[in-house]
């Protein structure tokens, strides 16, 4: 499967402009052959709108949803993104999936800092799959990666590959989870990782714009040339690494060792 990954400056508190990004990049994507769009981070709202978020907030069959979804229609893909997810009296920020058949939501379960728990409510872990173009595909949101084990349930249950929308901070700790925690994720678990930033800044926030697609040998496939808006391409070929699975065969071995390990 071809996948295209969009590091984007999202504006906030403009779903409407953010939206219309989406589909300039969707044009793009299917052009160049991509079967799956991934966007970042709260991408539809703006990760940093605050107080705005509960207002953004719309279930996961808003009109939000619904125009992503027309999107995809549009250019026969599917596309994952980043929104403010309103059930009840509950916001997520929440990861959707959209194609032409499926609509699938995750829900981030390990929040980060005060900011998103000031705005936002924890979902249980999970593992959240989606089957796609031959592909099933896991989900997660930007801190969750950063646990080992959140990774590891989804390669568990049989993920081919992780898709990750993520709003990396600026700074050294960034820079490291980037160039370092996203290969092992995927080394580690013989599977993909694709890890898909915002860039520039949004409100109080500035963004690392260090998104990453990693192989399951711990190969970085794509990654931009700077730190501004750009549009990754990256083929996930699970036959190819064969021989890495068969030279690091954790997951088997996990299993052998059974749950007392």
């Amino acid at each position: 499967m071809r996948l295209a990954a969009l590091q984007m400056q999202s504006r906030s508190s403009d779903p409407a402009a953010n939206l219309e990004r989406i589909d300039r990049a969707a044009a793009e994507a299917a052009a160049g052959g991509a079967r799956l769009l991934i966007t970042p981070e709260l991408g539809l709202v703006g990760y940093g709108a605050g107080p705005d978020l509960p207002l953004l907030a719309e279930p996961a069959d808003g009109p939000l949803a619904e125009g992503l979804a027309t999107i995809a229609r549009r250019h026969a893909l599917a596309i994952v993104a980043g929104f403010a997810e309103r059930d009840g009296d509950a916001v997520y920020n929440s990861a959707l999936f959209v194609s032409a058949d499926q609509r699938v939501v995750y829900r981030k379960s390990h929040l980060y800092g005060s900011y998103e728990k000031r705005w936002f409510h924890a979902a249980p872990p999970s593992a959240v799959l989606v089957r796609h173009d031959g592909l099933t595909l896991g989900l997660l949101i930007c801190y969750d990666v950063e646990f080992p084990e959140n990774v590891r349930r989804l390669a568990q249950v049989g993920a081919d590959a992780v898709l990750v929308p993520t709003a990396l901070p600026a700074g050294g700790s960034g820079e490291f989870i980037a160039a370092h925690m996203i290969a092992v994720r995927a080394f580690e678990n013989q599977i993909f990782v694709a890890y898909v930033d915002n860039c520039g800044s949004d409100g109080d926030f500035a963004y690392a714009g260090l998104s990453r697609i990693a192989a399951p040998d711990g190969t970085i496939l794509a990654a931009p040339h700077d730190r501004d808006e750009a549009l990754l391409f990256a083929n996930l070929e699970p036959a190819a690494y064969t021989r890495s699975r068969a030279e690091n065969t954790y997951l088997s071995d996990l299993k052998a060792l059974g749950p007392a390990a």
